[in-house]
């Protein structure tokens, strides 16, 4: 069975630091593109991060520059998210996807089940 599973969120108060971990099983994630999504109550699901095959190439979304990094292990078939600085507005469920030919909006053919990430003091 091929799945993604997040980990790592949990309650962090403004200014503190997060991993979140994409754990693959059931498929080798070194032929894909993954990516790190977020979806906020009452608010359409958008991207985060993305990163190549090979991590030659990532991308960052406007409010994640500077403070997130996107990072893989394809040995332990595991992405990371490390996110620092952390403000309240990135409260979401944080959701990773993959996909084999994957752009950093579309593409992407499976997805975990989402992690919480609550950002308050």
């Amino acid at each position: 069975q091929m799945q993604l599973v997040e980990s790592g969120g949990g309650l962090v108060q403004p200014g503190g630091s997060l991993r979140l971990s994409c754990a693959a099983s059931g498929f080798t994630l070194r032929y894909y593109t993954v990516g790190w999504f977020r979806q906020a109550p009452g608010k359409q699901r958008e991207g985060v991060s993305c990163i190549s095959k090979t991590a030659g190439m990532t991308n960052y979304a406007d409010s994640a520059k500077g403070r997130f990094t996107i990072s893989r292990d394809n040995a332990g078939n595991t992405v990371y998210l490390q996110m620092n600085s952390l403000r309240p507005e990135d409260t979401a469920v944080y959701y990773c996807a993959a996909g084999p030919w994957a752009t950093s909006t579309s593409g992407y053919n499976y997805w975990g089940q989402g992690t919480q990430v609550t950002v308050s003091s």
